[in-house]
């Protein structure tokens, strides 16, 4: 099969779950969400959060290390499950470093957690990570080969994983747009935006001003300029 075929469904399919996981525990069980909004998680406008599109290849991947030189068989799983934990966590942490040192945004923070590392990452996070790594193992990976040699052998399917680049792509551009122009505030007054802040401020700002709240594009406003939010909430 593939590898770069299948890579790509993993890719596709992760972002979309982990989107929806994500959408669910920031409804109701986030502490950040006072008011129990439905929120838009993540960088892009879409429904996919790539990172978790990243996760679940790496899950894939490490699915298959050998781990029998430990002779304990649930030993050997937890070991199993801590490796693919500290794998995506390594992957999350260079993640949010790349966007704060390139692009001034800070696209989540957890600062307020225990033992947490420049607020990217922390433990109660990457233990998220290792419940998250067993479900995957003990629920998805005994049923993924052969949902990907379906998706191989169905070239309809493949239209559908094609047409979700194509929107992936132009999400890209239109994001990356917008956040040049939050990166070039940002450096230019030597500071970091907190990605969900922001959001939550264009929130509030629209229903200030009577305007459609869009759940999608989170950053949307017609009645006030990016730079101008940015202005109003540092500048004061």
């Amino acid at each position: 099969m593939n590898l770069f075929l299948v890579l790509t469904f993993l890719f596709y399919a992760g972002s979309i779950i982990g989107w929806g996981i994500e959408v669910f525990w920031r409804r109701f069980f986030s502490k950040n969400n006072v008011e129990k909004k439905w929120i838009n998680p993540g960088f892009l406008t879409g429904p996919y959060l790539p990172l978790y599109g990243l996760s679940l290849c790496v899950l894939f991947s490490l699915s298959f290390i050998d781990v029998s030189f430990v002779t304990v068989g649930w030993l050997q799983k937890l070991i199993l499950f801590v490796l693919m934990a500290f794998a995506i966590t390594v992957m999350e942490f260079i993640a949010g470093l790349i966007f704060i040192k390139g692009m001034k945004i800070k696209l989540w923070d957890y600062s307020s957690n225990w033992l947490n590392v420049k607020g990217i990452i922390c433990p109660k996070y990457s233990f998220y990570w290792v419940i998250l790594s067993a479900l995957y193992y003990f629920l998805v990976h005994p049923q993924i080969l052969e949902w990907l040699y379906w998706f191989t052998n169905h070239l309809a399917f493949s239209f559908v994983v094609g047409f979700f680049y194509g929107v992936f792509c132009i999400d890209l551009c239109y994001t990356f747009r917008i956040s040049a122009k939050i990166r070039e505030y940002a450096k230019e007054h030597q500071l970091v935006v907190r990605y969900e802040n922001l959001k939550e401020i264009i929130r509030k700002r629209n229903e200030e001003f009577k305007e459609k709240r869009h759940f999608l594009f989170a950053l949307k406003t017609s009645r006030i300029s990016m730079k101008e939010i940015l202005r109003d909430v540092f500048e004061k």
